[in-house]
Formats: C-alpha cells, structure tokens, sequence
C-alpha cells in the first residue's frame, strides 16, 4: 500500500475532470477563434469554464484569464504590471522572503533590469507582518506580491490589511492564491487585491493550465503577444480542453470545500500531535493558525531531509520537504532561512500535505512507521561519524 501526502505538489486529477478532458479533446477539437460551428463549439465550452473559474474565487467571468498555470499567471501579473506602470515612474516593487520560486525568481529578473525590489522579512511563524509591507512602501511602488499561503508552511498570509495598505498608496496587489483555492473560500472583492493567480493541478484538474484573476480596470502589459486571444492580454490558441477540465475541477472544489476542509484540518492535526509525541526533537514550523487545512511541517534534529524523504518512500509514503518546484537541491528550504531557523533545523524539514484520497489509517501508518526511522538514521549517521 502507497500513501500519498504532498498534496501541494500536485493533486491526482478527478476521475470526471479526466472524463471531460478526453471528450473535449476528442469532440471539441474546434479552435475557439473561429466563428464556424467547432469554433463555437469550443468557445463555449470555454465559456462554460470561465464561468465556474471565477466563481471559486467569487470574480465576474471577463475578469479571468486563462495561462498555462501558477507560474505564469505569476510572472504575467507581475512582469505586467510593472511594464504597464513602468511609464508613469513607478519603477519599485515589494514582496516576501518566503513566496514561491515563480514570483521571487520574477522579481529578481526585474531587479537585474533595474526595478528596485524589496523582499520583507519573516519571523519564525512564517506570516510577514503588515507593518513591515508597510514600512517597505514607497511613492514609486507599482506592485506589491504576498502570496496567500505558503505553499511550505501553509501559513495563511494577512492579504486584506496588505492590500488595504498598498492601495493606499496607490500601488497594485498580487497574490499568488495558488494554494488556497480550493481549500479556502476566496472573495476577491473581500480580499481587495487586484491581481490572483490560481492553478488547476493543485484542485484535482488538469496540469498545465491555470488563471490570473484581473480586477476590472486594471491594465497590464501582455506577457504573451501575438493574438488577440484572452482579449489581447495572452496571445495563443487555447487549451480548450485543459481549460474545460479547469472549470469542471473549480465547480468541484466549490462542493468539497466546506466538507474537506474541517476532515482534512483533523487529519493534519491529528497526524502533527501524533509525530510530534512519537519523535524525539521534532518540532512544527511556522504557526498553527491560521494555516490552510491540510498542511504541516516538521523539523526533526539531527536528520537529514532527503535521508528521511528516501525512507519514507521505502516504506511506501511520499511526502516531500518543500517546494515541488526546488526538488533536487542540496540547498535547505528558502522559507525556513528567512523565518531565521537554525541550520539544523532547516535542513530536517519534512512537509506532509494531506488530500481527499487520505484517512485515519494512513495517520495512524506515517506514526507508527517515523519514529523507528528516525532513530535508524540517527543511529547510522553516528556509526559512520565513528
């Protein structure tokens, strides 16, 4: 038996999600710019998705762009609102030590050709405080980007008081609402941010294919030219059925939410008490709340991640110990770093992120299989010390 917690990596597709990507691609073959019937056709079952995309983060429909995921709806709302804005002297941009690759690595691509960035520190709960986003405001600031939750910690970030403060000083607001839809309830009126960006994967839809959220009046410089898809603001044929699968994949989320979210926060808690009581010199990081509800991470002393990662796996869970997107690297989590965390600790991190597919049993298993495990790689980590 396999047991999967890195939910926020990537989500298993929905058996009807997966349905209605195979007969959209087999029967909605059309191109959506056409005007003939398979055009139309295609429209709207775009349409259709439009529709049930912006209604899971509470937006109209026209203000929903589709991408081809999280990291470029990133990188169009903040390589767009910088260029678009760039003109009238606001050349400075401000966001946190702790989002998402797809946003630091876009910023610092804007820094090396000249925009002024601030990255606003983090303690060890890991939410950046509204007082330092406001302090790092300036009279030039075209964009500030605080993603929603952490996808490491799932520490729920302050969005309305940031934005609030941002938009007082006349700067638009991004959020990388990636993951949050679909485990939480977004209102992007209540939020008042003007920029979102979401991605179908992580809600049990499809891979490569996403949405930006752009409040209405909002004007960004396309990332994508060519066409005059999307309404000119990302050029390119559609990936009508992708797109379909996203819309079918939102109205799901919108009908598990308010029954997976309390299970899934019992399941976290449950298994967090559980490896915490188990596991000598474990210790959660970041706060307990608010947080999204499926989400933990566990430092463990004297352990290695990847060590721990690899023997979970033998063991037959999968679990990962961050940010799908810097898998691979030796390097200890970034986010951990900025929260100010010992070495050690950062390098023994562990993130279990819990989904629709998990159970009691499948606690129970991760507890009773990870202090034994602990205390062999310990063991052989003083052997070899000898």
């Amino acid at each position: 038996m396999r047991i999967y917690l890195d939910y926020n990596a990537t989500t298993p597709p929905a058996p009807e999600v997966v349905e209605l990507v195979a007969r959209v691609t087999r029967d909605v073959w059309g191109n959506a710019s056409s005007i003939h019937h398979f055009g139309q056709q295609a429209k709207a079952a775009m349409d259709d998705a439009r529709g049930q995309v912006a209604e899971l983060v509470g937006a109209e429909p026209s203000e929903m762009v589709f991408t081809g995921g999280g990291t470029e709806s990133d990188n169009a709302a903040i390589r767009g609102a910088a260029e678009a804005l760039e003109p009238a002297g606001r050349r400075h941009l401000v966001t946190t030590a702790i989002e998402h690759e797809a946003v630091l690595n876009t910023m610092k691509a804007l820094a090396r050709r000249g925009w002024r960035v601030t990255f606003v520190p983090v303690d060890a709960t890991g939410i950046v405080s509204v007082d330092a986003v406001t302090e790092a405001l300036a009279d030039d600031t075209a964009l500030v980007s605080v993603m929603h939750a952490n996808n490491e910690l799932g520490t729920v970030q302050p969005i309305e008081a940031i934005a609030q403060a941002a938009r007082a000083r006349g700067a638009l607001v991004h959020t990388d609402a990636v993951q949050t839809a679909g485990k939480l309830p977004i209102d992007v009126r209540r939020l008042g941010v003007d920029l979102l960006s979401i991605s179908a994967h992580k809600f049990y839809g499809p891979k490569g294919v996403g949405a930006l959220w752009i409040r209405r009046g909002v004007r960004l410089a396309p990332f994508v030219t060519g066409g005059r898809q999307e309404r000119g603001r990302r050029a390119g044929t559609e990936n009508v059925a992708g797109i379909a699968g996203m819309g079918a994949a939102a109205a799901r989320a919108r009908q598990k939410m308010a029954s997976e979210g309390p299970r899934q926060a019992a399941l976290r808690d449950r298994l967090e008490r559980g490896v915490l009581a188990a596991v000598p010199g474990s210790e959660r990081n970041g706060a307990a709340e608010p947080r999204v509800p499926n989400t933990a991470n566990i430092s463990v002393e004297r352990i290695e991640s990847e060590s721990l990662l690899i023997g979970l796996d033998l063991e037959g869970i999968a679990v990962s110990s961050g940010s799908a997107c810097s898998s691979g690297t030796l390097e200890p989590s970034h986010v951990l770093k900025a929260m100010g965390l010992p070495h050690a600790r950062t390098l023994g991190s562990i993130r279990f992120s819990l989904g629709e597919a998990n159970t009691d049993a499948d606690v129970d298993r991760v507890i009773a299989v990870l202090p034994g495990l602990v205390e062999k790689l310990r063991n052989l980590t003083v052997t070899m010390k000898r």
